[in-house]
């Protein structure tokens, strides 16, 4: 995403051929399993700023959380585990398969219901809702030389209006980020799921796109900090 000029990366993904091809563990599928049963909880900073530690007790700091995001939302950190006093969190600062740790006297944990599940393969995006499935509908994602990334990642920003000329109606920004830069692009690297054509196929640089009507469903529904399973 542009941080400077309200514009939206147009979202390009070269991922590696490893990352696009390798099958989840059994202990990984098992974790996803869980989050769509249960979901997950979701960390709000208190106040000032929140710093996001390598480890449990680390003094090595990975990066610094305001408590809004570049786009002027409510930061929301979807947890992914806690360890005593530390939580272990999705963050759009770090990598897309990187994990900080924040102390958790310093959040507010509200209880998310949802969880996004996205087949790839199958172009299909299902949202759960504590094991009851509430949503499912096509999407598109990214083509063959610019693969949608797997992995877990998180919604940070729900965007309206936001350079409608290429994203339609609405944008749901999400952590993950393209591994390498698309030629001739320079306004960005953050992934998203925005309104757009080409719905059941594999035609985009990476985003996942849904009609207008899903975006306005998914809009109003999935709060800030729902955690996004993309899998083959």
């Amino acid at each position: 995403m542009r941080r400077s000029s309200n514009q939206i990366a147009a979202c390009a993904v070269a991922a590696t051929v490893l990352a696009a091809t390798a099958a989840p563990s059994p202990a990984w599928s098992n974790s996803a399993s869980k989050l769509f049963a249960a979901g997950s909880d979701v960390a709000a900073p208190r106040s000032g700023t929140l710093l996001i530690h390598a480890a449990p007790g680390s003094s090595r700091i990975l990066a610094r959380a305001r408590t809004r995001t570049v786009f002027g939302s409510p930061t929301r950190l979807a947890v992914l585990r806690e360890s005593g006093d530390w939580l272990a969190v999705i963050s759009a600062k770090l990598g897309n398969r990187v994990r900080g740790y924040v102390f958790r006297p310093d959040v507010d944990l509200v209880h998310d219901p949802f969880s996004l599940e996205v087949d790839r393969s199958a172009r299909l995006l299902t949202v759960w809702r504590m094991g009851v499935k509430v949503g499912r509908f096509r999407i598109a994602a990214g083509a063959q030389s610019t693969p949608t990334p797997l992995g877990r990642f998180s919604i940070t920003d729900k965007l309206v209006d936001f350079w409608p000329s290429v994203y339609g109606c609405c944008v749901i920004a999400l952590s993950g980020r393209q591994p390498l830069a698309t030629p001739g692009w320079s306004t960005g690297d953050r992934l998203a799921i925005h309104a757009g054509t080409g719905i059941g196929a594999s035609v985009s640089t990476g985003c996942l796109r849904a009609s207008p009507r899903d975006m306005r469903f998914l809009m109003r529904t999935i709060p800030l900090g729902t955690q996004v399973v993309i899998h083959e």
